[in-house]
């Protein structure tokens, strides 16, 4: 009779990687065209003006400026001015 638990079965399963999702740049913050703002599920954060939304909720950004987060509405909302 065995005195040890089986162990193979964790070892053996592929574990699925990170995501990474959360806000990449901070308020103030200059960025370029097409920069990755925040990776999310849902629409926890709004997109605001010089913002669009990808198919996975991403934010990224339309033009070229600094990074503003507000409040609007009782919505958290992510801008970019130029």
């Amino acid at each position: 009779m065995a005195h040890k638990k089986q162990g193979g079965k964790l070892v053996q399963r592929v574990r699925p990687r990170p995501k990474y999702l959360g806000v990449k740049v901070s308020d103030g913050e200059e960025i370029g065209e097409g920069q990755v703002l925040v990776r999310q599920r849902g629409t926890k954060l709004g997109a605001g003006v010089g913002v669009a939304v990808a198919r996975d909720h991403t934010l990224f950004s339309l033009k070229k400026g600094i990074v503003r987060f507000k409040e609007k509405w009782g919505k958290k909302m992510v801008t970019v001015v130029s």
